[in-house]
């Protein structure tokens, strides 16, 4: 049986109040958006890599490293306010119209999230194709506290655990495993895209990605500190040489 076709989505409005031009700002010697494309070029098992952003520059960029620009994503789809889920539904039903072929799933990869491998989306991209009855799959890290154990509210002045359960547990190692969504990856099946209108509804399997390669970028300190572990060796991207650029056979076409 032939296998489903993947349609990688990286989204990239050009409006960024954190960290203005973000998606194109020079990150390890390329600009932030190509890590994320050059990730998915190495990867066999996804089909066509799209940017759906509503900035020529970020366009232009994008062809520049790879990846295809087949539409302009609505102003309605690129505000503050606008959310991904209608983004990722947008990319989906405009790739099938233009390109004339049905994908079997779609993986958004954030161009903020530059530090996930190839081998991360191989793996959830066979999590997925092993389980039929599997929606999705999400990239999720470990983080260096418990909600169950640290977290806390106030309530009447007083302070009040945010988790009931924090009390049944006399040492932090004692409490279950917690994972937070990293935005390093999301894997939806088509069928969830496009009949859901939420997708944390789908029955969503996770892709455990260690904490120190859970980065996310909105603000000029995290996008510092991002710069230094992959100058200091911290962050390994295979897709750069050993100078932090781009190697000639990941620019290139993929085969």
């Amino acid at each position: 049986m032939t296998a489903a076709k993947i349609l990688a989505v990286i989204p990239a409005r050009g409006g960024s109040k954190g960290l203005p031009g973000k998606n194109i700002r020079p990150f390890a010697g390329l600009p932030l958006i190509a890590h994320s494309i050059l990730c998915a070029k190495m990867c066999p098992g996804i089909s066509r890599v799209i940017v759906s952003t509503d900035s020529d520059s970020i366009a232009a960029k994008a062809r520049e490293y790879g990846a295809e620009v087949p539409f302009r994503r609505p102003a309605e789809l690129a505000g503050d306010t606008a959310a991904m889920w209608p983004v990722i539904r947008h990319a989906l039903v405009e790739s099938e119209a233009r390109f004339g072929e049905r994908y079997g799933a779609v993986i958004l990869l954030d161009p903020t999230s530059p530090a996930r491998l190839p081998e991360d989306v191989a793996s959830a991209l066979a999590t997925l194709n092993g389980d039929e009855r599997c929606d999705g799959v999400i990239g999720v890290s470990e983080p260096e506290f418990s909600p169950y154990w640290h977290c806390v509210v106030e309530e009447g002045g007083y302070m009040r655990d945010l988790f009931p359960k924090a009390k049944d547990f006399d040492r932090r190692q004692d409490v279950p495993p917690v994972y937070c969504i990293n935005a390093s990856l999301y894997v939806w099946r088509r069928r969830l895209v496009l009949e859901s209108d939420n997708w944390r509804t789908g029955r969503l399997r996770m892709q455990i990605i260690p904490q120190t390669r859970a980065i996310h970028i909105d603000e000029i300190h995290q996008f510092e500190i991002a710069e230094l572990m992959v100058r200091n060796g911290l962050l390994v991207l295979p897709w750069l040489d050993g100078g932090g650029v781009a190697s000639e056979a990941s620019v290139g076409e993929r085969p």
